[in-house]
C-alpha cells in the first residue's frame, strides 16, 4: 500500500572519534549531491562514538539544507525532559532541520554499566511510551506546570519548553509486535533497519502498525515508514545487490507496495553516496509517474541500464540532458593518491534553464573525449591479461597495433600503454593550458572545482609515471606481470573517479558558458 508520503533520501554515518572530521565531509556530500537527511546512531555508553548530539549540532552549523537526527536516540541514557530541549534548542538554531529518531535501548547491559536505568525488555517499552508523552508535553507552548505521575518518569510542575521551530516528527525503531503497535498509537514514523528487517517482512509488521494506529482513531497514513538499507552497488542480484538501475526499481516497488517512504543509506564510502543521490533521482520520478498514472512499475522496473541515466539524468537536472558517467563502486587499488571526500563543488544547477542543442553538445563531447579514453584503458587492461595468460603472440600483436613490429609481448604491451599515457597526458595539458582559464574567467564560482582538477592532473601524471616504470621493469626483467597490475589498477582508479568528478562538475557549465 502506498500511504502517498513525499519520498525523502539520507545517509546514516558512523559517528567514529577517530573520523569526527571524515564525517562531516560526508555529512556535507550528503548535502552536495541533494539528499535530504543525515543519521547518526546514538549509544553514548560507547567511547569510541562521538556524542550523537554534539556532532549533530557540529553538523548543522556546517549545513544549509539537510535535516538531521539520531538513528536513534537511547533513551535510557537520555533523559526525555533533558532530550526534548536538546532537540527543541536544536531545531530552533537551525530554523527548523532537526526530527527525533528514538528507540526504547536495545543494549540493557551496556546501559546498566553506565548507571542506566536496569529495566526488562517490556518495561523499557513502557518508558519509552511514557518518556514520548514528557517530550511533547515539554514541546507544548501552553498550558501550566506539566505534572506527570508515570512508573519511570515522574513531573510535579515542569516548567514547558522552549517549542521547537517546527512540529518534530518522532521516529521511532521498533521490531517486537509491541513496539510496533507502541509506533501506530504513537509515533510519527516507523525507522527500521533492513538488516533486522528484511523487505519480505514488510507487510506483516506494516500491518501491526496499521492496526494498532486505526484502534485508537487514527489514520495509518499519519505514520511515515522509513528504511535504513544498505546494500552493494557491484552486487550479483538480490535486494540492493547490484546497479542504480536495481536499486531504482526495488525502492520504487518498496515505495508503491509497503508505503516505505524514507530511505536512509548506511554507508561511509563517498561514492556510494553519490551514486544513492542518482538511485534517488530515479525513484522519485518512478513513483511520481506511477502516482500520476503515466505508467506501471513494471514496465520501470524492465528499462535497461541505459533509459535509468536517462531517467536520472532528466529527472533531478532541469532542463540539462547530458549525463555524467559515475565512477566504478568497486576500487581496484588499495591505495588512494587523494581524498574524494574534500572535493569542491560547483553552483547548483538551475533547474528552470533550457539549454539548446548546440549548447548540450559542449558537455556531450566532453563525455564522448572521456568515453575514448575510457575504452583504451579497458584495452590495456585486456592486453595485460592476455600477455599474463600467454595467450598474444607477436603476428597477433601486429594486427592490434598495426604500425608496429616487436618481436616479443612485453614490448608490444609497452608500447601500447606509452602511446595510451601519452594521449591522457596530452588531453590534461590542453584543459590546464586552454579551458580552465577561460572557465575562471567566464564564472569564478568555478575556481575552487576547477584548481582540484588541476592538482589531481598532477597526482594522475605521477601514477602514469608509475605505470611507465612498471613497464620498463617488465621488459628488462626487474618486474613482474603483478607489479604492472598494480600500477593499472591505481591508473584505473585514480583516471575514472577524476573524468567522473570533471563531468559531474563541467559538462553543465561548458553548455551554460558557452566555454569549448
Amino acid at each position: 500500500m502506498d500511504y502517498g508520503h513525499e519520498l525523502v533520501f539520507g545517509t546514516f554515518l558512523t559517528p567514529a572519534v577517530e573520523q569526527a572530521e571524515r564525517v562531516i565531509a560526508l555529512a556535507q556530500l550528503t548535502e552536495q549531491v541533494g539528499l535530504d537527511l543525515v543519521t547518526l546512531q546514538d549509544h553514548p555508553y560507547q567511547p569510541r562514538l562521538m556524542d550523537a548530539w554534539t556532532l549533530l549540532s557540529v553538523i548543522a552549523a556546517h549545513t544549509q539544507t539537510v535535516k538531521v537526527s539520531t538513528n536513534v536516540a537511547n533513551l535510557p541514557l537520555r533523559h526525555p525532559v533533558v532530550l526534548a530541549r536538546s532537540v527543541a534548542g536544536l531545531d530552533l538554531l537551525t530554523g527548523g532541520r532537526v526530527e527525533l529518531g528514538l528507540g526504547a535501548g536495545g543494549f540493557r547491559e551496556a546501559i546498566a554499566a553506565n548507571s542506566g536505568p536496569q529495566l526488562t525488555a517490556g518495561q523499557s517499552i513502557t518508558a519509552l511510551e511514557e518518556g514520548i508523552a514528557v517530550i511533547r508535553e515539554i514541546w507544548k507552548p501552553e498550558g501550566g506546570g506539566i505534572r506527570f505521575n508515570g512508573k519511570h518518569y515522574q513531573l510535579s510542575g515542569a516548567k514547558r519548553g522552549p517549542a521547537p521551530a517546527h512540529d518534530v516528527e518522532i521516529w521511532l525503531g521498533a521490531y517486537k509486535p509491541r513496539m510496533l503497535a507502541l509506533t501506530g498509537r504513537l509515533g510519527d514514523g516507523w525507522l527500521p533497519s533492513s538488516g533486522y528487517t528484511g523487505p519480505d517482512q514488510l507487510t506483516a509488521m506494516n500491518k501491526l502498525i496499521d492496526e494498532a494506529a486505526v484502534s485508537v482513531g487514527r489514520d495509518p497514513a499519519a505514520v511515515r515508514r522509513l528504511y535504513n538499507v544498505g546494500g552493494r552497488f557491484d552486487g550479483r542480484g538480490g535486494f540492493l545487490q547490484g546497479p542504480e538501475s536495481l536499486w531504482i526499481e526495488q525502492l520504487t516497488e518498496l515505495t508503491l507496495t509497503e508505503g516505505m517512504s524514507t530511505y536512509i543509506l548506511a554507508s561511509d564510502d563517498p561514492d556510494d553516496i553519490r551514486r544513492f543521490a542518482d538511485v534517488a533521482a530515479g525513484v522519485r520520478e518512478g513513483v511520481a509517474a506511477e502516482r500520476a498514472g503515466s505508467r506501471s512499475v513494471e514496465s520501470s522496473g524492465s528499462a535497461g541500464a541505459d533509459s535509468v541515466s536517462e531517467r536520472v539524468g532528466a529527472g533531478d537536472r532541469g532542463g540539462f540532458t547530458v549525463v555524467p558517467t559515475p565512477a566504478p563502486a568497486v576500487r581496484r587499488s588499495a591505495v588512494r593518491p587523494w581524498d574524494e571526500s574534500d572535493r569542491p563543488t560547483g553552483p547548483a544547477l538551475d533547474p528552470e534553464r533550457t539549454y539548446a542543442p548546440h549548447e548540450l553538445a559542449s558537455g556531450q563531447h566532453l563525455v564522448e573525449v572521456h568515453d575514448h579514453l575510457r575504452a583504451e584503458l579497458e584495452q590495456i587492461r585486456d592486453l595485460v591479461e592476455q600477455v599474463a595468460a600467454g595467450s598474444i603472440g607477436v603476428g597477433q600483436a601486429r594486427s592490434h597495433i598495426n604500425t608496429m613490429t616487436m618481436r616479443q609481448n612485453n614490448w608490444t604491451l609497452g608500447v601500447y600503454c606509452e602511446s595510451y599515457c601519452r594521449l591522457v597526458t596530452t588531453h590534461h595539458s590542453i584543459e590546464d593550458a586552454s579551458l580552465f582559464p577561460r572557465l575562471r574567467r567566464a564564472d569564478p564560482r568555478l575556481t575552487p572545482v576547477v584548481d582540484r582538477l588541476e592538482q589531481e592532473h598532477h597526482v594522475i601524471h605521477d601514477v602514469l609515471e608509475g605505470v611507465d616504470k612498471a613497464l620498463v621493469a617488465l621488459v628488462d626483467g626487474s618486474g613482474t606481470i603483478d607489479n604492472l597490475r598494480d600500477a593499472v589498477d591505481l591508473l584505473d582508479d585514480t583516471l575514472l573517479s577524476h573524468l567522473s568528478y570533471e563531468e559531474r562538475e563541467l559538462v553543465e557549465p561548458l553548455a551554460r558558458l558557452g566555454v569549448v
